[in-house]
């Protein structure tokens, strides 16, 4: 593939820059992930894709690309297997994604929790599940047999799509997020239509890029929630307006009542993974409450993966 060509297209800027075809983004993000792109061009596409942004068509063409690399699980019977992508970690906040996870495994709704982590100025989601009893399974195999059995797997993303694991890894060397970031959130490793997507972004044009993106991408039985992300993890904040928005077969799910108002709830600073997890434990015990933003999330969750 000749790359100067499409540095030039989409590196022209915020204004000038053009968006690559689908076919022309399959083909380039497919060789981004076989780690064929020679250093300089992938550092130059990467930072111009940033800059410029993902439209729609070459979210669908890296998607395809990414798709076709990653491993395939078999799914469990019942409920569609709700996907967690975990990839931030605690900063200011306990980290209440994994309270999302086992909330739902306790309703009998398998959940898979996969990412990588890279910021040493944040706390591991990955040792905070290790405290919790959630530790990554070793095998595809082993991740399957705890989802038939358990409701709840965790898997490195390194065994689910390599490829797309070395591009996350280049965060900081070249001292920003890249295309595989936003894409990382859309995988699916389950056959089509058995598992939930659940996409957390920050910045708000991730919502317009994502939502113009997923009606093409849960048409025939496909399930997705595209939500506002918690320091960067997949669970609601507890104190912002709800802002949920789900996808089914292809169309926009009414699944969650607008709701305008910001709650005056605390937000724990529980961020050692020790601390995190007691807080975790006391809230699925009892003895602390579920904070309504994550309850309402639990329950659009359950309707996708079972409706």
């Amino acid at each position: 593939m000749n790359y100067a060509p499409l540095i030039k297209e989409v590196g022209r800027g915020a204004r000038g820059a053009r968006d690559l075809s689908r076919p022309q983004a399959e083909e380039l993000f497919g060789e981004m992930l076989d780690g064929t792109v020679p250093d300089m061009e992938l550092g130059a596409l990467l930072i111009a894709m940033r800059i410029k942004g993902e439209s729609a068509d070459e979210v669908a063409g890296f998607l395809a690309a990414m798709q076709a690399r990653t491993a395939s699980l078999n799914a469990p019977d019942g409920p569609r297997t709700v996907l967690l992508p975990s990839f931030n970690g605690a900063r200011k906040q306990a980290n209440l994604m994994p309270l999302v996870a086992q909330l739902l495994a306790r309703e009998g709704v398998p959940v898979l929790i996969f990412g990588r982590h890279d910021f040493d100025a944040r706390h591991s989601p990955f040792e905070l599940l290790d405290v919790l009893g959630l530790s990554a399974s070793a095998t595809l195999t082993e991740a399957e047999d705890r989802l038939a059995n358990d409701r709840l797997a965790v898997l490195p993303l390194q065994m689910l799509n390599p490829g797309l694991n070395n591009l996350m890894a280049l965060r900081p060397r070249l001292g920003l997020r890249n295309s595989s970031h936003s894409l990382a959130k859309l995988l699916d490793p389950f056959p089509a239509g058995r598992g939930v997507r659940v996409i957390a972004v920050t910045h708000p044009e991730y919502l317009d890029s994502m939502s113009e993106a997923l009606p093409a991408l849960t048409g025939g039985g496909g399930r997705a929630l595209l939500m506002r992300a918690s320091e960067g993890e997949a669970y609601a904040h507890l104190r912002r307006k709800a802002h949920l928005i789900g996808f089914q077969d292809g169309a926009t799910a009414p699944l969650h009542q607008a709701d305008t108002t910001d709650l005056d709830w605390p937000l724990s600073p529980a961020c050692e993974p020790q601390d995190n997890a007691r807080l975790v434990r006391a809230m699925l015990d009892g003895t602390e409450a579920v904070p309504p933003r994550i309850a309402e999330q639990v329950a659009v969750l359950k309707l996708l993966a079972t409706n």
